[in-house]
């Protein structure tokens, strides 16, 4: 058996040697131009990390094993890896032969804008990004863009959580044209318009640091989860987050709550776009779907 390893920020080789107890497992360090000769990825890091790669990981179409290490480990979470061990348990399993292994899909933004976007990563499609968790448009995304600036342990210990007052202290709801439907390949049928605070199309339950922004969200149903926060006061709006947390927010008369297919985010003025808590881009946006193109290893 032949495996790749990619290290993220903070990650090492060194990190790699308690999965090479199997002597016959022959290792490669660094994102590998072909599969050919290789039985499976391991990445180690967290959310950015794996969105950095997603591109060429589903066009190697080797099965991934995620490494929680970094700051955000929220896909490995949904998957059922919370700790290094789970992943070590779930590497000794398929390489044992057990095949443990889900395919799973991703998120799909498409870049409408002719405003600058973040690079794409080698092999990535032109014109779209995927992503494994959320994208969103609003005060997701100032939470993320002062998150990120934190130090890399703090980002670590409720850093989403500390960079939420500081960001609230200068937003404003916004206008949001949103037009959307549960064919991925279907025509629009019309759009709505209102003030939220946050746009949130989601792939997997969780985000920003165990957040369960979507609840209902699955991995392998072909739509993403919405969850749009609409006009609310900034006390309300505190008070909510803690509810987020366990998933209690969609009760909540603000909160619209739906599954999408297909979903196109404009706004009266270019607004930043994150996901996995990376910046992509600028709306106007188009979210969507791509049904299983990632295999994962599970525990």
């Amino acid at each position: 058996m032949r495996a790749a390893a990619i290290f993220g920020l903070g990650s090492s080789p060194r990190d790699l040697r308690p999965f090479q107890k199997n002597g016959q497992v022959e290792w490669v360090v660094g994102l590998p131009a072909s599969a050919e000769g290789l039985d499976a990825i391991l990445v180690f890091g967290g959310d950015g990390t794996v969105h950095r790669h997603l591109d060429p990981l589903v066009k190697l179409g080797l099965p991934l094993l995620v490494v929680p290490a970094g700051s955000g480990n929220d896909f490995a979470r949904a998957l059922g890896i919370h700790r290094e061990r789970d992943s070590r348990r779930a590497w000794e399993r398929f390489a044992s032969s057990a095949r443990n292994v889900r395919t799973i899909d991703l998120g799909v933004m498409k870049p409408l804008s002719p405003e600058p976007s973040v690079s794409a990563p080698p092999g990535a499609a032109a014109g779209q990004r995927f992503f494994s968790c959320a994208g969103g448009v609003g005060l997701d995304g100032e939470i993320s863009r002062r998150a990120n600036a934190l130090p890399r342990w703090l980002r670590a210990h409720g850093g989403y959580a500390l960079s939420l007052p500081p960001a609230l202290l200068g937003f404003r709801p916004f206008a949001v044209k949103l037009s959307a439907t549960q064919d991925p390949s279907g025509a629009f049928a019309g759009q709505s318009e209102r003030k939220v605070v946050a746009v949130v199309f989601a792939n997997t339950p969780v985000y920003g640091g165990g957040m369960r922004i979507a609840p209902k969200a699955a991995m392998d149903d072909g739509l993403l989860d919405a969850c749009l926060i609409g006009e609310i006061g900034k006390i309300k709006l505190v008070t909510l987050f803690p509810s987020v947390y366990l998933g209690r927010h969609l009760g909540i008369r603000e909160v619209e709550y739906f599954t999408a297919g297909r979903a196109l985010v404009e706004t009266e003025v270019p607004m930043d776009v994150y996901a996995d808590g990376e910046f992509v881009c600028r709306t106007p946006v188009e979210f969507g779907v791509a049904p299983g193109v990632l295999p994962v290893i599970v525990p």
